[in-house]
């Protein structure tokens, strides 16, 4: 089932917005400490993020960077980075996957970080906060028109909780739409192996306690290693006692 959206209305832009082309939008540099998208020519100013917006996004960044990372491919996982997706228009998704010599490009140049049309992100994820529409409508239209390969949507918000994967499936050119609701797991369309648990999505633990884990594990990997080879003398040790025991009672060890 499609999930409701709000009566429409025009997202909502700053008081004195100039219009700005897109190559203007690459070097405007705000007088305040917000973000800016620009839709249609127009900036649009960001909410701040809640506590949970970012503990979902720092909770997928982490997900998604070990998964790449297991798995040696030449991506990066960033917040921040926009994806431009019409003429003159330039989104900032909460999270984006995109190929790692791309983003190295990125690097070298003065301007700010946007994707540009040949450079289109595999994975776009946006948590929903305050205006809905603007994720559920908007922003599925202009990443679909931009070909971005997989759309995720993440929605906290009590009563209405699930996450959306749009995505591109069996070449075809509209977006399939799939919802995994609480207590499933969601399945990537671009990392079909990827399952995140649709609850810790939703309501995840801190990164920092997850880090702390991993340490612990890695740490008893360690030791166990270390262990190896006092565990195998231990062993010999015990053999060779058994076959002197074995001598002792006149049977040869060699045969038994």
């Amino acid at each position: 089932m499609s999930q409701s959206i709000p009566p429409d209305r025009k997202e909502q832009q700053s008081g004195d917005s100039p219009t700005l082309t897109f190559e203007e939008y690459k070097v405007y540099q705000s007088d305040d400490d917000f973000k800016y998208e620009l839709y249609k020519c127009k900036l649009i100013q960001m909410p701040i993020p809640t506590c949970l917006h970012i503990k979902i996004c720092e909770y997928l960044v982490y997900k998604l960077q070990r998964y790449i990372a297991v798995r040696h491919q030449n991506l990066v996982v960033k917040t921040g980075v926009g994806v431009r997706t019409e003429e003159n228009s330039s989104r900032i998704p909460d999270v984006v996957v995109c190929n790692k010599s791309v983003f190295v490009q990125m690097i070298a140049q003065p301007i700010a970080a946007i994707l540009d049309f040949d450079e289109t992100p595999l994975l776009a994820i946006e948590v929903v906060d305050r205006d809905r529409r603007s994720v559920y409508m908007n922003k599925r239209t202009e990443y679909e028109l931009a070909n971005v390969a997989e759309y995720v949507i993440v929605d906290p918000t009590e009563n209405r909780q699930r996450v959306r994967d749009l995505a591109f499936i069996d070449a075809d050119d509209v977006y399939t739409e799939v919802d995994y609701l609480p207590g499933k797991e969601m399945v990537s369309a671009v990392f079909p192996d990827l399952r995140l648990s649709v609850n810790e999505i939703l309501c995840p633990p801190l990164v920092e306690g997850l880090i702390k884990e991993e340490q612990a594990r890695l740490k008893e990997l360690r030791q166990q290693a270390a262990r190896q080879p006092q565990l195998a003398d231990n062993y010999h040790q015990r053999a060779e006692r058994f076959a002197a025991k074995l001598r002792e009672l006149g049977i040869d060890p060699d045969t038994v």
